[in-house]
């Protein structure tokens, strides 16, 4: 499918309808490049759309976007990210985000997608998202396991695959590991299965699986630079924290809950969804090898799965009219995180380096009087 490009008149115009309380029914407000970009993000759209909208990102802003490709996939295909951000002199600190580590979830990558066009549609007319696109890089993966979202896009028969696909072993005749059991996070010890038949197959061993270690070796040569390791799934309107295991915390657990509690919040006030925060084992089930605890078990400090909707009616089909709110509130839930792991590490940062400077000034006064 051809997207057209919107040009920033486009955009403005978008953007005061919305504005301004227009709904559908007044089509005769939206020229045809605008109606093409409002309907884009309310559709899901298969692997080959999503290489195309990725480059049409970064040709419509060469300045902030850039592409990586950091792995490859069982059958050899690219695990491509964008890098976003505005260009700076020093290092920069980084927010990751990756969907579609489980094929079914399409309203995952969806949210890739929303998510990458509010960054570029804001940041220069919003200060906040400006600043963060300043002081951050976001590194976003709209589909991490590219073989299975291509596999279930064949058929109404291969919707609901859910894991990579890579052969059995062993005599095994059945294709896939569960990615997120595979990571080197307590692997292997609870809520997995080794039958490789199994939805929850967690592999033969921890990054068995090259897309799990993509994302592994990444994490790990950035892991001193990322602030907030936020990964994508649905359904169940969660927000959970580490760990998997009913028996380890994070040793920040308070900080992520109070964190969790206040991105809840946020997204509750958007169109009234209740999602519920904690650790897996709490309020879903205990597992292990997700990439949301190796995140951070290598000291990644803020690491959150997002469960997008629904409770279940609809589970891993949900119906296309609610891509858009689910959307726009897990949008408002992911600001807020990236915005509290901004704050605390430039302002407190700061503040904690003026308190040092007066200190320091206060130490020099009181030993210059002393002499006096």
């Amino acid at each position: 499918m051809m997207m057209l490009g919107l040009g920033s008149v486009g955009l403005v115009l978008l953007s005061l309808a919305v504005q301004s309380g227009h709904g559908a029914q007044d089509s005769d407000v939206w020229s045809t490049e605008e109606t093409t970009e409002r309907n884009y993000y309310t559709r899901y759209h298969n692997m080959s759309d999503i290489t195309a909208w990725m480059e049409q990102m970064k040709r419509e802003n060469p300045d902030v976007v850039s592409s990586m490709v950091y792995g490859q996939t069982y059958e050899r295909r690219d695990i491509t990210l964008l890098k976003i951000g505005l260009s700076s002199t020093g290092r920069k600190k980084a927010i990751w985000m990756d969907c579609g580590i489980h094929a079914r979830e399409w309203i995952a990558p969806a949210f890739c997608q929303y998510f990458v066009r509010e960054i570029l549609r804001t940041y220069k007319t919003d200060t906040k998202v400006n600043e963060m696109m300043k002081n951050l890089d976001f590194y976003i993966t709209p589909v991490l396991n590219v073989d299975g979202y291509i596999y279930s896009w064949h058929n109404a028969s291969t919707r609901l695959w859910r894991k990579s696909r890579s052969p059995g072993t062993g005599g095994c005749t059945c294709y896939g590991t569960d990615l997120n059991r595979n990571f080197y996070a307590n692997w292997g010890m609870v809520g997995v299965s080794t039958d490789c038949c199994s939805q929850t197959y967690c592999g033969t061993k921890a990054i068995s699986e090259s897309e799990a270690r993509a994302v592994t070796d990444m994490l790990g040569k950035m892991r001193e630079d990322i602030l907030a390791f936020l990964t994508i799934h649905s359904y169940g309107q969660l927000l959970l924290v580490p760990y998997g295991h009913p028996n380890i915390s994070a040793p920040n657990y308070d900080e992520l809950m109070e964190v969790g509690l206040g991105a809840a919040k946020a997204i509750k006030a958007v169109h009234g969804m209740d999602y519920t925060v904690g650790t897996s084992p709490d309020v879903l089930y205990a597992n292990s090898g997700s990439s949301r605890d190796f995140a951070r078990l290598i000291g990644i400090p803020l690491s959150f799965t997002f469960e997008l909707r629904d409770k279940g009616e609809h589970g891993f089909e949900l119906p296309e009219d609610q891509i858009q709110p689910t959307c726009e509130e897990a949008y408002a839930g992911a600001h807020h995180i990236i915005t509290y792991a901004h704050d605390k590490a430039f302002y407190s940062s700061a503040a904690t380096i003026t308190a040092t400077l007066w200190t320091t000034l206060l130490a020099a006064w009181v030993s210059s009087a002393t002499l006096l």
